[in-house]
């Protein structure tokens, strides 16, 4: 369970923003979407609204990064660069370091982990622990000093062994995971269930959902979501067919070709086919079908749905957090609104997952049951920094000079066309001369 996200000086984002799944406390709409682990609660989905350029992917990017370090950088050489990428728009920024946190609850136990780091190292690095009582350190890190507590799971002498084994440039998490220590690996687990997609190019998800294809009970999962959205597909075929050089284009350079052909030969790669109905002369419908490879025949947005089905359906499954910038692309309005539905019904979402999206659909401020404190909104600020609030924090003023709240009954689109929230494009005069 995801609860918090912190970022601060990562490309677009100058000073500390913050994500929290926490649920407003005052809030009584839609308690549907909270979901509880033990004594602590979050929110199932998050939607994230602005102009483009508002800095909403890079909120995004900024955890799948964070996910990314933790996987990688002890497994990296001690030349690698890390991905520092600081704010250049105000003076200084640049000399400070990037900052990450994530809040997030296993086995009703809280844990708040961050990193500040630069170029080519790790400036700072902590792990705390709430189960009962006060916030207790597991470890902390300055620069080369690592200091553990008596708390923190795993045998003392192979912790000494990871704390020494640790490089400048990789985080000391990901090396104790390397070195086995229980706790280590418990949050390695929880990190496993962390996914994000780009909505725009969803094709890298093709073989995430072919290799779930692989487990039976996955392929019947695929087939039932494909078939409930009506996309006039009857079943789905995937096969694996051996590369084959003479499927190349013509036109292809010699050089490119034989590269090409030393890295493919005798591999295979999977051929995804829709199974569709044939129909008579007179339009009546046989008992014969007819299949084509998916990316021959069939549209964008039915190709994202075979992309995107594996990864949302491992999420629904396992309980995982499912990232996604850009949902609604390729997608009709009422395909965007099932997805978030899925996560919203306690029977399609038993285990809990969690899904945070960026989007421009403002169909879903009226249609989706989003609560107030489940809408987040990014805009710039005077020295262009992006910077994140959610409605249900959102104060205005009202004709009697009255600060107020949102109603949860508002016609929240209507309103955000108005310009009352922000975070929409402020468009000059344009004249052709």
């Amino acid at each position: 369970m995801l609860i918090e996200f912190k970022v601060s000086n990562y490309r677009s984002i100058g000073e500390e923003q913050i994500l929290s799944l926490v649920p407003d406390n005052k809030k009584g709409d839609l308690n549907d979407n909270i979901i509880e682990k033990g004594k602590h609660k979050a929110l199932n989905t998050i939607a994230l609204y602005g102009n483009n350029a508002s800095g909403k992917s890079n909120l995004l990017l900024a955890m799948s990064l964070l996910d990314r370090l933790v996987h990688l950088s002890a497994r990296s050489s001690s030349t690698t660069k890390l991905p520092y990428d600081p704010f250049l728009l105000r003076k200084g920024f640049n000399q400070k370091p990037t900052k990450f946190e994530i809040t997030f609850i296993i086995n009703d136990v809280k844990y708040r982990y961050g990193v500040m780091f630069y170029e080519n190292e790790i400036h700072s690095e902590w792990l705390f622990k709430k189960s009962k009582g006060r916030e207790v350190d597991l470890f902390l890190r300055k620069g080369e000093i690592i200091d553990t507590s008596s708390a923190y799971k795993g045998n003392p002498k192979i912790i000494d062994l990871a704390i020494e084994a640790t490089k400048p440039n990789a985080l000391f998490l990901s090396t104790c995971d390397m070195f086995n220590i229980d706790e280590a690996k418990e949050i390695f687990q929880w990190f496993k269930h962390f996914n994000m997609i780009d909505g725009l190019n969803t094709e890298d998800e093709v073989l995430n959902t072919v290799n779930l294809w692989e487990h039976e009970n996955y392929q019947a999962k695929i087939v039932e979501y494909f078939q409930r959205l009506n996309l006039g597909v009857l079943n789905i075929d995937v096969v694996f067919k051996e590369f084959d050089s003479s499927e190349l284009p013509k036109n292809l350079n010699e050089n490119t070709r034989d590269e090409i052909i030393n890295q493919l030969k005798g591999k295979k790669r999977p051929i995804i086919n829709t199974i569709h109905k044939l129909y008579d002369e007179e339009g009546n419908i046989t008992n014969n079908s007819i299949y084509w490879d998916i990316n021959e025949r069939e549209s964008a947005g039915t190709n994202k749905i075979f992309h995107l089905s594996g990864p949302i359906l491992w999420a629904l499954t396992n309980g995982g957090v499912l990232i996604i910038d850009e949902i609604e692309a390729k997608l009709h309005p009422i395909m965007t609104l099932d997805t978030i539905n899925l996560f919203h019904n306690k029977k399609t979402n038993p285990n809990n997952a969690q899904l945070i999206f960026a989007t421009h659909d403002t169909n879903l401020l009226s249609y989706s049951k989003l609560r107030r404190d489940q809408i987040y909104f990014a805009e710039k600020n005077s020295w262009e920094s992006t910077e994140i609030y959610s409605l249900s924090d959102f104060i205005y003023i009202d004709s009697a000079n009255k600060s107020k709240k949102e109603r949860p009954d508002s016609d929240k689109e209507k309103r955000y066309f108005e310009g009352r929230y922000g975070a929409i494009p402020l468009l000059s005069d344009f004249f052709l001369h």
